[in-house]
């Protein structure tokens, strides 16, 4: 009698203990497309499938701001500090983030306590390029998606964070790895890849959320065959680009990089993904004569089977790593009485571009940065006009090629930080840099698993000054309506409200808020370490949340030069902080 009635306490105490556990609800499609009109969830990287970055929450705001407090501070723990360039997701009440060295955690939105935490186990062979990062997750179902390392696509229990299905989606080996936040659209999570300076083929692919099963996957380098899984069976859905190496010599686009390593957007009116490509293996251009399809471009992709709809090439022949990966972001805006459906993009080689979002074509370009040395600027077709006298030399019959100083730096007038752009101004929020760079180029060939760049750098500051600049830019005529100049270089993401106001990190360590039509800084709050995570912000039992990963890393302490001094002295870490204003 007394053992029953020990069961039947602690079957009580179980039952209490779930009970009073906050389970989200499962994520649909429609919830998705819905995300950026569901103020208490933050279901998607970017608020939005669009990604515009933009909350319509008018609670926070400039006269009350100031008043902002911190309500928790969640601690990833262990000796694994190292860039923490996550995006919180929030549903029904508990946050999910990623942590370096491909780590999962779901914390209590309210309380901060941790409901559970997922280690990947990975390989000592892992071959990341530019630190152990992990930009997020993606949700759907009652499962927890993400990517990791050593190129493996896992889906976890939302609950409890156990393994449901786990997919090997590269060879880590050759150099891939998956450092995005994966997006889920119509059912499907889709996924790019990183390992560019590995000499990897980059691709895009889509596979069923539920169950891990292999629905699409498409190359972006021209030359490849595409594929989609149609009953359990392979099948062929064309060559990318037409024809090998159409645009490539020899066989250099059996190892052409093009890696979409950032992740992509997408936009329900015209059906498409829109993702970027990363540069052209190796850096050395001499080597791979020609446009190089598809690397340092946006293309426009159908989610049903991978097929590339449209692309625009932002550096053709990239002989400085400029890539094309950064976010294309789409927005709407009114010209001559008629609705335009335009997308935005901030690209590393220091131009903004404005396309045609249903075609790809070109409607504007402008620099975004001040100094660009490579182009002398863009023609008619948005192709860049070169300047021949600032393109790294040929190496062919010498140990190393002529050196130039090339703006920008490689790490780009953005990288991959995510912009913002506000529905209630009209204006994009970006996170540029002012640096330069001495380039050159050398012998090299393709070896798995090696890198493959055929070039060096030393990264130069440009300003005494500042090299991180908040830019405030009007897509419509290219004008920068305020700047914010920082010191340090700026790597993480922004985000915009209804309530006026801007809100980014920086590797001193300050969150701050900032006015969006004025750029009067109106709140500041050290974390401790660098931020080079992106804020959101949600709405809890009628009061307005914020919360950003603070940890500094990421690419910028990684290259040396005097970039490197100015950050050498910056503390590693790793916390979620969480904001609110006071309830009185």
């Amino acid at each position: 009698m007394e053992s029953i009635k020990k069961i039947s306490c602690l079957t009580l105490a179980i039952t209490a203990l779930y009970s009073s556990m906050t389970i989200a609800a499962d994520v649909t499609d429609k919830d998705l497309l819905n995300d950026q009109k569901t103020p208490e969830n933050v279901l998607t990287n970017g608020l939005g499938l669009e990604a515009q970055r933009y909350s319509n929450i008018d609670k926070l705001t400039a006269k009350n701001v100031k008043q902002l407090r911190p309500v928790w501070a969640f601690s990833l723990g262990g000796e694994k500090q190292r860039g923490q360039e996550s995006q919180p997701m929030i549903n029904d009440g508990v946050m999910y983030v990623t942590g370096s060295y491909s780590r999962v955690f779901a914390i209590d939105a309210k309380t901060g306590d941790e409901i559970w935490q997922y280690d990947a186990r990975l390989p000592d062979g892992i071959m990341p390029c530019c630190d152990v990062v992990n930009r997020g997750v993606a949700l759907y179902g009652d499962l927890v998606i993400f990517g990791t390392l050593d190129a493996k696509l896992v889906a976890l229990d939302a609950k409890t964070g156990k393994v449901r299905w786990k997919k090997k989606v590269a060879d880590y080996k050759a150099g891939y790895s998956i450092t995005a936040a994966p997006i889920v659209v119509k059912g499907k999570v889709i996924t790019g890849l990183s390992g560019g300076e590995f000499g990897i083929v980059g691709r895009v692919i889509a596979y069923d959320a539920k169950t891990g099963a292999k629905a699409w996957e498409r190359p972006t380098v021209e030359g490849h065959m595409g594929y989609a899984w149609q009953d359990g069976k392979k099948v062929e859905t064309g060559i990318s680009g037409g024809a090998p190496g159409r645009t490539w010599p020899a066989e250099l686009w059996k190892h052409g990089g093009a890696a979409p390593w950032l992740g992509g957007t997408y936009d329900p009116d015209t059906d498409l993904l829109y993702f970027g490509t990363g540069n052209p293996a190796p850096w050395n251009s001499y080597m791979r004569p020609g446009d190089n399809l598809f690397s340092s471009s946006r293309l426009g992709i159908d989610p049903d089977d991978g097929k590339i709809v449209w692309h625009f090439q932002t550096t053709p022949h990239d002989g400085w790593d400029y890539d094309g990966v950064n976010e294309l972001i789409s927005f709407n805006y009114q010209e001559n009485g008629k609705t335009v459906k335009a997308a935005a993009t901030a690209d590393r080689n220091g131009f903004f571009y404005v396309l045609n979002r249903t075609n790809g074509e070109f409607i504007r370009g402008f620099p975004f940065v001040d100094k660009i040395s490579w182009a002398k600027g863009l023609d008619k077709q948005g192709r860049p006009q070169f300047d021949p006298s600032n393109r790294p030399g040929d190496p062919s019959n010498a140990k190393q090629g002529k050196t130039v100083v090339a703006a920008p730096s490689f790490l780009g007038g953005k990288n991959w930080m995510p912009m913002a752009y506000s529905q209630k101004t009209g204006l994009f929020y970006v996170p540029s840099n002012e640096w330069q760079m001495d380039i050159w180029n050398e012998p090299t060939a393709y070896k798995k698993g090696a890198a493959y760049l055929g070039a060096g750098f030393t990264i130069k500051a440009i300003n005494e000054d500042y090299i991180g600049v908040l830019r405030a830019i009007d897509p419509k005529t290219g004008k920068v309506v305020w700047d914010y100049k920082n010191y340090a270089p700026l790597w993480g993401g922004v985000l915009t409200t209804a309530g006026g106001l801007v809100f980014a990190g920086n590797p001193e360590g300050y969150l701050m808020a900032f006015d969006d039509k004025t750029g009067e800084v109106l709140y500041k709050f050290n974390t401790g370490s660098g931020i080079v995570g992106s804020p959101v912000t949600w709405t809890m039992d009628g009061e307005q949340y914020v919360s950003v990963l603070s940890g500094w890393g990421g690419a910028v302490p990684l290259w040396g030069g005097d970039v490197a001094k100015r950050v050498k002295h910056f503390n590693q870490g790793g916390m979620v902080w969480t904001f609110k204003l006071p309830k009185s």
